[in-house]
């Protein structure tokens, strides 16, 4: 049963960054776009490498491996290698604290 688990707080990811997060066995990036905080996994469909390290334009995470780009709203491909959307997860804010809804 997938449940809210709190990852951090939102003054830890600055408008227009990005930052990785263990929860359990999963990898997650959160991402500031200044519009909202959004949650995926962390990791490029291409090639399965992370994209915590890639860079954020508007709502577009950039892979900093081979430039695969993805809407981080949904997880959709805007830009190859990579082919296949990603997974991407609720998020809810308390109190200034964010919580991404893990399986």
């Amino acid at each position: 049963m997938a449940e809210f688990k709190k990852v951090a707080r939102t003054d830890d990811i600055p408008v227009g960054k990005v930052r990785g997060f263990e929860i359990g066995p999963d990898r997650i990036v959160i991402c500031n776009t200044g519009q909202g905080f959004y949650a995926m996994i962390d990791e490029c469909s291409h090639e399965s490498l992370p994209l915590s390290k890639g860079r954020l334009k508007g709502n577009v995470l950039t892979c900093p491996h081979h430039g695969a780009r993805f809407d981080v709203t949904t997880g959709e491909v805007t830009h190859p290698p990579a082919i296949v959307e990603i997974d991407t997860y609720e998020v809810k804010i308390e109190n200034g604290e964010l919580f991404v809804k893990i399986d």
